[in-house]
């Protein structure tokens, strides 16, 4: 990577324009050498404005993640945890889980500012770009194995919920099984989407790789390359979130709800869940794994966070797995 990327990204993170001769003197290199660093951004998905007799500009003012700044929002906990700060990588879920058979600690925070191929569930891609999305995965080890783990994917969408409320966004619903939405104009777009990786034991101990992006403020160019309605955080509060303190918050609540978890199961937070369910009552289509396709109403999901859809035919069915939509009942 270019040495001087971030350096220059830095300048520019204001948002106001920057002549690229005042940049190189800051830097004491070529107008070239800024240039490069300008081209590589670019390359990478970022949108930057260049006009002559300006210089260079973000879309917008970014915020950079930055581990000090963590550290200081969790306070005196902050030993707790073990916090890492990609500039770039490729996917932060990828990185633990390369690194966690190896004995990387437990209470794993590994965030970037930019992710080039960010995971999504059955195998999309998690578009972010840097200074619209908020992409970390936490890692955390379980005494118990990969089988009582049935419900957690629900339990991390709970925490969010509380960690979402704490910077006044109390209008957050969950949708079964790990996505956050919003209901904006009568439309349910997705806020955030978890995505967890197991390693380890069915029946001893194993470790959860949790991969979380939250959308913060998306540009116009990144929501056409996003396959459902989407909004951001910043959209839909009054002043916007500083994204270093919102992700000390996120990993205190998550730290907490896995700690209840691993002694109580998902049943703990079965009702709360219940309290943020999008889908209830809601008329449902779920799309199995198979290609079978399941038409009924959504109930609410069990005490291993199973979803439960009452279908004409058959009852009150339930789903461990599946991709589920909202139906428009004529």
């Amino acid at each position: 990577m270019n040495n001087l990327l971030f350096p220059v990204l830095s300048i520019l993170s204001d948002g106001k324009f920057h002549s690229g001769e005042m940049i190189a003197k800051h830097f004491n290199v070529s107008r070239v050498s800024v240039w490069q660093a300008i081209s590589e951004a670019e390359k990478l998905g970022i949108e930057i404005f260049s006009v002559r007799g300006k210089g260079y500009s973000l879309s917008h003012s970014v915020q950079f993640i930055d581990e000090k700044k963590i550290k200081q929002s969790i306070g005196e906990m902050a030993s707790c945890f073990n916090i890492k700060v990609f500039d770039v990588i490729d996917s932060t879920n990828n990185f633990l889980m390369q690194e966690a058979p190896k004995g990387y600690p437990h209470a794993s925070c590994v965030a970037t500012n930019i992710q080039t191929n960010g995971k999504g569930r059955r195998g999309r891609q998690w578009q972010s770009s840097l200074g619209e999305n908020l992409t970390f995965s936490f890692l955390w080890r379980f005494t118990k194995g990969a089988a009582a783990l049935s419900g957690l994917s629900l339990a991390v969408g709970v925490s969010l919920i509380r960690s979402l409320k704490k910077v006044n966004m109390d209008q957050a619903l969950l949708k079964w099984p790990n996505d956050i939405l919003i209901k904006d104009d009568e439309v349910y777009k997705k806020l955030a989407g978890i995505l967890i990786e197991l390693q380890g034991d069915m029946d001893g101990q194993s470790a959860a790789i949790i991969g979380i992006g939250i959308n913060l403020e998306l540009s116009k160019n990144q929501i056409t390359k996003i396959d459902q309605p989407a909004i951001g955080i910043n959209q839909c509060v009054e002043e916007k979130i500083n994204s270093n303190e919102f992700l000390g918050i996120i990993i205190k609540d998550l730290a907490e709800v896995l700690a209840k978890f691993e002694s109580n199961g998902f049943e703990y937070f079965q009702d709360e869940w219940q309290s943020y369910d999008a889908l209830q009552d809601q008329a449902v289509s779920l799309n199995l794994r198979d290609g079978e396709n399941i038409s009924g109403r959504a109930k609410g999901v069990n005490n291993s966070g199973a979803l439960e859809v009452i279908t004409e035919d058959d009852g009150i069915k339930t789903f461990s797995s599946g991709e589920v939509t909202i139906r428009k009942v004529e």
